[in-house]
């Protein structure tokens, strides 16, 4: 059998890990792991829909609340399967979701 080459590309972080991405993405994987919380809701969370509240300031639930489903759902790297997720969080803490009507 004749694999195909790989459109991977090897590349060394600032923190000298290195990993094969094919993408542009300049996220490294193992740092993204040594990062990621062990508790709260953000470690329920993939690193891309992690990504993308913290890089827009939303790093509490009380944040999270503010913003309706489908704002959350426009941020770059969230999608929809996170959301059932951060519903049941909002919901143990007493907090929902901002209506879209507000």
């Amino acid at each position: 059998m004749i694999m195909a080459p790989s459109n991977k590309n090897l590349r060394t972080c600032s923190n000298g890990h290195q990993y094969y991405k094919s993408s542009d993405c300049p996220t490294c994987p193992v740092c993204e792991q040594e990062r990621k919380p062990q508790s709260g809701f953000l470690s329920l969370l993939s690193a891309p829909a992690r990504r993308a509240l913290e890089n827009n300031g939303i790093t509490n639930l009380e944040q999270l609340s503010g913003f309706s489903e489908r704002e959350i759902l426009k941020l770059h790297g969230m999608g929809p399967a996170s959301l059932p997720k951060l519903r049941e969080v909002l919901k143990e803490k007493g907090l929902s979701f901002k209506n879209r009507a507000e």
